[in-house]
């Protein structure tokens, strides 16, 4: 009977419901990625020097390599120990079900026989092969499904520079160019099971002119959100990074064996091989059991061999998942809120699997909130029973001393007699579902690799309600009117308009809020999805904190809205003193650049950032001010102008608009479910917002 809490509340996989992804993408869990390049010829060496720093792929840049003689390399590429069929064996020895090759990297070397460039491994090599032809035939012979990295940026292309960042605009000739590239991979290639764009900051219209392109010659295939602007199917992480946190869209990791490289480095220090394969097998099932699936990368030589020790390591991965890959592939994300103290879980069917990598002292594993029978535990890969405890709707698991971690981690699974249900970790007021007691599905918002962060795509709430109906109220801000949003009570689903109802004056007493001093930073150089100055703590701006001085600002401004000169992907800082009578919530007027993020107290109420256009000039703002001392700081993010706004009006009308819904019959039981959506986001990876919008239950 709580088969819709467990989906809607702690799933949230009902998104990729729709046509992409397919459950194939979604089951794959473990890939292979190949950087394989210009680059591997040099092997992270330029004129007998290690090149000590930067990824060893992008030697041109970080050894301020000329052009010409870059371009010279090729004239020695001959990788006659390149063997397609080799390299797809290799991954499926691995457990790996797909394989993503570098079709062109920074550098603008075709790794494939292009038809808009001569500087590719066909035409300007005496090799004179089509490497990744072979690789799309060997992938096709062995089942496994061939995926393709493409580099939105490119330093050959007539114009284009070198920078630190690799966020460089895309030239409208430079998008023309890769558009054809794209489409002639995508028609010359076979079946791409996946696009995977790095790079570049493209505009709302370039990204969507790819993304189009892509769907209209092969609509199976999915596009990383590298793409940018929210663009695309799935979202990446940043490189080797591993989220502590469920993400309720479709997601992957890249890793490299090395964090140091991804492309083949000579003198590169491997370690011991055993720690290593550990640690990304810990990874994989971090990423698996967070509902992600994990992209590891290998660097072959410039002859076009594998680096034995990365061999070695992916077929001693794949041993380990010959045994355990049942609690790998085919899977969802562990159903409850946050991973155990011990370990990780990931689920199937009516099975949980555990990953128990920190032993407890008294060797006991403890899980509440269960609403199911269990049946039967076993030992993954030993099938040997163990003991299994259930008292209502906790259980405990018993892990005798004599069994062993294999590869840091015992895997158990815990059969129920049928789908089971994990109930909410925390009850909260029927009177007051709200954005801070919500349970929030995170997504990933990728506008370019500089301006990506943690978003939020739903919220949900488990709360108590002991009569047969229920009233819905739905209460929201003017910042809300007009939108659409998906309301989700037991199993209901209603849609609602934000427009009209009830006004509401907040209860705000004049004169019980004061502002108090105005401090700024000066404009900085800065990433969106970096941490945000008062996070998580206060700030003390008589103090440097990590090279950040506060200025103070004697007459700033209220309602004023300032205008200064910025470059891209910079920010600027306000830090608000507010004096409160009382605890109470009032509403302000923010400018509203491409940019935002509002933290009071050290918790963040607001992250987002705009696509283009569609974005306001003014954000109006919730504060639940605390009684006495408010810090507010207010993060103004400039992702590509020129110049930008920044500004704080406390004097706005204090008003609220309330919508009463016709009773709705509950299920009959205690525990009862909401969810908030956006009824149609302008895509699956973008920050619904809503975060003045609550519920309550009358």
């Amino acid at each position: 009977m709580y088969r819709c809490l467990l989906l809607l509340l702690f799933g949230f996989q009902v998104v990729c419901a729709q046509e992409k992804p397919n459950a194939e993408w979604l089951n794959q869990k473990f890939s292979m990625f190949i950087h394989w390049g210009l680059y591997s010829e040099l092997g992270g060496v330029w004129k007998e020097k290690p090149i000590m720093t930067g990824y060893s792929e992008q030697i041109q840049s970080f050894a301020s390599i000329p052009a010409d003689e870059y371009e010279a390399v090729a004239a020695r590429f001959n990788p006659e120990k390149w063997d397609a069929e080799a390299v797809v064996r290799l991954a499926r020895l691995a457990g790996m079900k797909s394989v993503i090759f570098t079709s062109k990297h920074h550098d603008g070397f075709c790794m494939y026989h292009s038809n808009y460039t001569d500087y590719n491994v066909v035409d300007a090599t005496p090799f004179n092969r089509d490497v990744m032809k072979e690789l799309s035939e060997a992938c096709r012979k062995f089942g496994i499904k061939f995926g393709v990295y493409f580099s939105l940026i490119d330093w050959h292309f007539p114009g284009t520079k070198i920078t630190s960042h690799n966020a460089d605009p895309v030239s409208p000739e430079h998008h023309a160019f890769n558009m054809k590239q794209v489409e002639e991979i995508l028609t010359n290639y076979g079946p791409v099971s996946e696009l995977w764009f790095d790079m570049g900051s493209l505009t709302p219209e370039q990204s969507k002119e790819l993304y189009d392109l892509v769907n209209r010659l092969q609509p199976e295939c999915m596009v990383s959100g590298r793409l940018g602007n929210n663009q695309g199917d799935f979202c990446v992480m940043g490189d080797n990074q591993y989220p502590d946190y469920k993400i309720g869209i479709p997601w992957q990791t890249p890793a490299s064996f090395f964090p140091e490289t991804w492309g083949y480095r000579s003198w590169q220090e491997r370690g011991d091989l055993e720690q290593k394969i550990n640690e990304k097998l810990l990874g994989l099932v971090k990423v698996v059991s967070r509902g992600g699936n994990y992209l590891l990368n290998i660097g072959p030589r410039g002859d076009g061999s594998i680096v034995e020790y990365e061999r070695d390591a992916l077929l001693k991965m794949g041993r380990w998942l010959n045994r355990y890959g049942r609690a790998i592939y085919n899977t969802r994300a562990n159903p409850f809120e946050h991973a155990g103290e011990w370990g990780d879980m990931t689920m199937k069917g009516n099975r949980l699997y555990l990953f128990i990598e920190r032993m407890p002292d008294d060797r006991l594993i403890r899980l509440s909130g269960i609403q199911g029978e269990a049946v039967r535990a076993v030992l993954v890969g030993r099938e040997d029973p163990l003991r299994l405890d259930q008292h209502g709707n906790d259980i405990t698991l018993y892990i005798p001393e004599t069994v062993y971690p294999d590869r840091h981690m015992i895997v158990a699974e815990i059969a129920f007699a049928e789908p089971f249900q994990v109930l909410p970790v925390r009850m909260v007021p029927a009177e007051r579902l709200i954005a801070s007691n919500a349970v929030p599905a995170y997504g990933y918002s990728s506008m370019d690799y500089y301006s990506s962060f943690r978003c939020i795509v739903g919220r949900s709430w488990g709360f108590l309600f002991d009569k047969p109906y229920a009233e819905p109220v739905v209460v929201y801000t003017d910042n809300d009117r007009y939108k659409t949003i998906k309301l989700t009570i037991d199993n209901i689903e209603q849609e609602l308009l934000l427009q009209g109802g009830e006004v509401k004056h907040l209860q705000v007493q004049p004169g019980s809020v004061r502002w108090e001093s105005v401090y700024q930073t000066k404009i900085s150089d800065d990433r969106f999805g970096s941490f945000c100055l008062g996070e998580n703590h206060r700030v003390d701006p008589a103090r440097e904190e990590n090279g950040v001085i506060w200025k103070k600002i004697p007459r700033f401004g209220f309602g004023t809205h300032y205008v200064v000169a910025m470059t891209p992907k910079q920010s600027l800082y306000l830090l608000c003193s507010i004096e409160s009578d009382t605890a109470q919530s009032i509403l302000v007027e923010l400018s509203n650049p491409e940019g935002l993020q509002v933290v009071l107290n050290g918790k963040t109420l607001r992250k987002q950032i705009s696509v283009g256009d569609k974005f306001k000039e003014r954000e109006i703002v919730m504060l639940p001010l605390d009684k006495g001392d408010n810090q507010l700081i207010v993060r103004y993010y400039n992702r590509s102008g020129e110049t930008m706004e920044y500004g704080v009006n406390p004097d706005v009308p204090q008003i609220v608009y309330q919508l009463r819904l016709k009773p709705l019959p509950l299920l009959p039981r205690e525990v009862h479910f909401c969810e908030l959506r956006l009824l149609k986001p302008e895509n699956r990876n973008c920050d619904m917002g809503l975060q003045d919008v609550w519920i309550s239950m009358d």
